[in-house]
C-alpha cells in the first residue's frame, strides 16, 4: 500500500495492532494505544506528514501524565506542525521549528498547565535529521543491531547517563526517571536539532513515547527491529513491551503508560 501523499494522524488512539505503509524510500509502521492499566484518554499523538516527493516528516508527541489536558497538548503540537509544513515559503527545517514554537505559545496561552514532549524525524531521500524536546526516544540502528544515533533525554537522569554518573541499568531503575526538564508548553522550551545523517539500506529508525524506553533496553529494541520484515519486528516489539507493562521484571522500571511509536526502514 502506498500512502505517500496522505497525512496520517492518530489522536486518543486505541490501536489493537500496528499498521504499515510504503513511501518512496522505505516503509513505515505506526501504532498508538493507551496504557493497559487505565481507561482515560490516550495522551499520545502521532503524525506521518508527506511534504513532497522526497520528504516525509514523522512526529510522536507524549502528553505529560499528571498534568491536565495532556491529550490536548500532544494534539496541538501535531496540528501546528501540519499547518506550518503546508507553508511552501519556508524550508522544512524552518517550518518544523515554527510549528513547535507556535504549539508552545498555544499551549502556554491555554493556561491549563499542560505540556507534551515532541520527537520528529525529517526524512529527505536518504538523509535524516531529528528534532526533539523531552524524553521521547529517537533511535537509529543498522541491520546489524548497532546504534547509529540516539537522542538525549531531556531529564536529570538522561543528563546523568551522558556524563557517566549513571549506567543504563541504574537509569532504568531510577525513581526519578520520568521527570523531564524540557517540553512543549514550558516558558524556556528549547529544541535539540540533530546532525544530518546519511541512511544506508536497511537502517531503521524508531520514534516512541517513553513507554518503550521504560520497559525495554536499547539493545533489545534494536534486536526486535533490525531484521526481518519491519511490521513483523515492530509487532513483536509491541507485544513484549505490553507484556512487560503488566508483568514487571526486576531489572527495569516496567512502568505502564500510553504507548506510541513510528518506525521507518530505508530500502533504497
Amino acid at each position: 500500500m502506498n500512502d505517500e501523499n496522505k497525512i496520517i494522524t492518530r489522536f486518543d488512539a486505541t490501536d489493537a495492532e500496528p499498521q504499515g505503509i510504503s513511501i518512496n524510500h522505505g516503509e513505515i509502521v505506526y501504532y498508538s494505544n493507551r496504557s493497559p492499566k487505565k481507561d482515560t484518554p490516550n495522551e499520545d499523538a502521532l503524525a506521518i506528514i508527506p511534504v513532497d516527493a522526497e520528504t516525509t516528516v514523522l512526529v510522536v508527541a507524549d502528553g505529560l501524565g499528571g498534568m491536565p489536558a495532556g491529550e490536548q497538548a500532544s494534539q496541538t503540537v501535531v496540528e501546528c506542525l501540519i499547518t506550518s509544513l503546508k507553508n511552501n515559503r519556508l524550508s522544512v527545517r524552518e517550518a518544523i521549528l515554527n510549528g513547535i514554537d507556535e504549539a508552545n505559545k498555544t499551549i502556554l496561552d491555554l493556561k491549563t498547565g499542560s505540556g507534551t514532549t515532541v520527537s520528529i524525524a525529517e526524512l529527505s531521500g536518504n538523509r535524516l535529521r531529528t528534532y526533539h524536546a523531552g524524553d521521547s526516544l529517537i533511535l537509529l540502528t543498522t541491520n546489524h543491531g548497532n546504534i547509529k544515533y540516539q537522542t538525549l533525554s531531556h531529564s536529570p537522569v538522561g543528563y546523568a547517563v551522558i556524563c557517566g554518573a549513571l549506567n543504563q541499568e541504574q537509569a532504568m531503575l531510577h525513581p526519578e526517571r520520568n521527570l523531564i526538564s524540557n517540553y512543549v508548553g514550558c516558558n524556556d522550551m528549547h529544541i535539540n536539532i540533530g546532525p544530518i545523517i546519511e541512511l544506508a539500506v536497511n537502517d531503521t529508525i524508531i520514534l516512541s513515547s517513553d513507554a518503550l524506553s521504560d520497559n525495554l533496553y536499547e539493545e533489545e529494541i534494536c534486536e526486535f527491529i533490525r531484521k526481518g520484515p519491519l511490521l513483523e519486528g515492530v509487532t513483536e516489539l509491541i507485544t513484549q513491551c505490553n507484556h512487560n507493562m503488566v508483568e514487571p521484571l526486576p531489572d527495569r522500571r516496567c512502568h505502564p503508560d500510553d504507548f506510541t511509536l513510528i518506525s521507518f526502514r530505508q530500502n533504497t
